[in-house]
Order: structure tokens, then C-alpha cells, then sequence
């Protein structure tokens, strides 16, 4: 087994080589699993809005970018058709976010990731230490947002909006 198919297989030791080779300082913390934000929040001691989620995001060319939503709001598709300069977005299915980035769904991080798609932050993780996937269930990565967006050369702008109560 060559280094790139271990590292395949241990998507830890792919962030932290990922956030080793890019200056970054991350925590990886083991948490039980939660079955909604408020209660993962609770587990890991911080605000819903502290969570990052990491969406993979498809253009038509059938390129990637990840977008960073804290929790509790959702991505504004028309905000992030224009930051992006396209007009067409689409969540990829399951199986084609995992082939663009060698995470599951759940899990996905830009560090580490198979591919180094372009990043864009939500304007409002500026300034905080953020959770994140960490590349395997039960498992949250903690990272300074400002240290991640620096080291991403990501786009902060206004890409989301509140979620609506279900």
C-alpha cells in the first residue's frame, strides 16, 4: 500500500497533514453522535452558530467550491450564484460530493480534501473558533475560522440566510 492510498484510509491523518502543510492549528475531538445541531452543539460545548458545515457545492462545468454555512442558517443560492459569477448551483448527489472529496457527506472538510476546490465563507464565522467535520463520523475538528479562511485564500461574503423552523 502506497502513502496515498493509506492516507485514503485514515481521513485523520489526511487533515492532519492537510492542516500541518497549510500552518493551520486543529483539535480533532471524539464526540458521540448527535441526532440535531442543538444537540451536537451541546455535546461539544459551544453555540449552534459555532458548527461550520462544509457543503460541496456543483457548477454546471461540473467543478466544485465548498461553501461554509454555520449552523442555523442555509445557504442563499441567489447570494452565492453572485459571489460566484454563475447561474447555475446544485447540491451534488451523495456519491459525487464523496468522489470530489474523498469525504462522506456528514464528515466533509476543505482540509484534507482530495481536491483543493475554491472555498467560500459565510461572512459571519469572521472572528470565531468554529467546529467542523473532521473526515469521520464521530469525530469534530475545532480551527480559528480567520486561520482556515487565510490558509483556504477562501471568498467571506454574505452567502446565507436564516433557516426556516421545519
Amino acid at each position: 500500500m502506497n502513502s496515498e492510498q493509506s492516507a485514503s484510509l485514515d481521513p485523520h491523518g489526511r487533515v492532519r497533514d492537510a492542516a500541518a502543510a497549510r500552518g493551520l492549528d486543529i483539535e480533532l475531538r471524539e464526540r458521540p453522535e448527535a441526532g440535531s445541531l442543538h444537540e451536537a452543539a451541546a455535546l461539544l460545548g459551544i453555540e449552534p452558530s459555532g458548527i461550520v458545515k462544509t457543503l460541496v457545492v456543483k457548477r454546471a462545468d461540473d467543478t466544485y467550491l465548498f461553501a461554509l454555512v454555520p449552523g442555523g442558517r442555509s445557504i442563499s443560492w441567489p447570494k452565492l450564484r453572485a459571489v460566484v459569477g454563475v447561474n447555475k448551483l446544485r447540491m451534488p448527489e451523495p456519491e459525487l460530493a464523496l468522489a470530489a472529496t474523498g469525504y462522506e457527506r456528514g464528515t466533509i472538510v476543505p482540509i484534507g480534501s482530495s481536491s483543493d476546490w475554491p472555498v467560500f465563507a459565510d461572512e459571519s464565522i469572521v472572528g470565531k473558533r468554529v467546529a467542523m467535520g473532521a473526515g469521520s463520523h464521530g469525530y469534530s475538528l475545532f480551527v480559528n475560522a480567520d486561520d482556515l479562511i487565510s490558509a483556504y485564500d477562501a471568498t467571506v461574503a454574505d452567502i446565507t440566510v436564516p433557516e426556516t423552523p421545519r
